[in-house]
């Protein structure tokens, strides 16, 4: 597990450091403080900096505008690597870095703008900070410094201990990344993509459909496919089996299809659509939990769409199963339901070994507020706020 994660120039944070993790951390703070932003910053460095892993990052904000058509009048996308930056900027050698440390090693991920061969000219008056590369007024400017054989290039770098891992990447001239790399010279995304750690992220309106079955599929006659039974009994306790069913996939659109359940009380398949929200929700995130076994899970929003009486018995299957499995678990809310649900578990004896914590993010703070299970406890009892 994570004991540390350290973040520069990534996203909102300029430097920030959330220590004293523990096996679960609720992070909590107003909107736009950046919880999510520290989501993103674990899943990946946990990947590596797999250029798959930052295109979901990025493609889950819409970070991205629409470039021009290919042959097949289709539009690409072009990804906007900028907004990976403190400021939203970038220009040739700035750095952004994510870090964290175990009991025993340190890994970290760094991204770099750069060009590839150096400049062509000597640097500038006032060096390249002068010319970001988000102003378009300045393009030009920088265009001298930039022909066929001395392109932009993003480099992504990795390294823990004796390991290490290095990426480049070519960039267009606006400092963007295309969707579809292999026009510009590089291989295929899912070539590039080789994650070394399970990771599963949850955003607030839980997985795709295709998704959810995929990793249901692993499950099935597992003995972690019991699991998500009772997962789903939390929100509805006649469920007795579910099953998957690819067919019912509509991939042109956002249906809950693909899931049907039986009932204690009835002889009918019943498709989950049907169920609500709340059962959709607990699918998810437990299919996530048990799939990021030896790993990490990411939940934004960990609370939507679940009432405030099924919180404690989620925490309780997510915690239950992230010590079974050995997964660090990284959530966030803004229901304080959500977080005094928590309390219950940081309650029990066994909490204190393995750790839950919960993380106030404030902004213009490089670090964190942070609440153990015993402060969380007699929060929780006396009516403090946290968040």
């Amino acid at each position: 597990m994570f004991k540390t994660i350290a973040i520069e120039n990534f996203r909102g944070f300029q430097s920030f450091k959330l220590e004293n993790l523990g096996r679960i951390n609720l992070l909590v703070g107003e909107n736009n403080s950046g919880k999510t932003s520290i989501l993103e910053a674990v899943e990946v460095l946990c990947s590596r900096g797999t250029v798959e892993t930052l295109i979901k990052v990025m493609n889950r904000r819409g970070e991205y505008l629409e470039g021009e058509e290919d042959g097949l009048n289709q539009r690409e996308r072009v990804f906007e690597i900028r907004h990976l930056f403190y400021g939203h900027e970038i220009e040739p050698n700035r750095v952004f870095s994510i870090s964290g440390t175990t009991e025993d090693s340190t890994e970290t991920l760094s991204g770099l703008v750069r060009f590839k061969n150096g400049p062509r000219d000597p640097e500038p008056p006032g060096g390249y900070q002068a010319y970001p590369l988000n102003d378009l007024a300045l393009l030009d400017k920088l265009a001298l410094l930039i022909d066929e054989g001395n392109e932009l290039e993003f480099q992504l770098k990795w390294h823990r201990a004796q390991e290490s891992e290095q990426r480049k990447i070519s960039l267009l001239f606006s400092g963007g990344l295309p969707v579809n790399p292999i026009r510009y010279g590089t291989r295929r995304l899912r070539d590039l993509e080789t994650p070394k750690s399970r990771i599963q992220f949850v955003n607030s309106s839980s997985l795709t459909t295709e998704k959810m079955i995929d990793l249901f599929e692993q499950l099935v006659l597992n003995p972690e496919e019991k699991l998500v039974q009772e997962a789903l009994q939390i929100v509805e306790p006649r469920i007795e089996r579910i099953a998957s069913v690819r067919s019912r996939i509509n991939r042109n659109s956002d249906s809950r299809g693909g899931f049907v359940v039986r009932l204690s009380d009835s002889d009918r398949r019943i498709p989950i659509g049907s169920m609500g929200d709340g059962i959709w929700r607990i699918l998810g995130i437990a299919l996530a939990t048990i799939c990021a076994e030896g790993g990490v899970l990411l939940i934004d929003e960990i609370d939507t769409g679940l009432h405030f009486r099924a919180l404690s018995k989620m925490w309780e299957m997510i915690w239950k199963t992230a010590i079974r499995l050995n997964v660090q678990v990284f959530a966030t809310t803004h229901n304080s339901d959500c977080w005094m649900s928590l309390a219950t578990i940081a309650n029990q004896e066994s909490s204190a070994k393995h750790g839950i914590r919960i993380h106030r993010i404030e902004r213009g703070k490089n670090t964190s507020v942070v609440f153990t299970d015993r402060e969380i406890v007699v929060a929780a009892e006396r009516g403090f706020e946290v968040r």
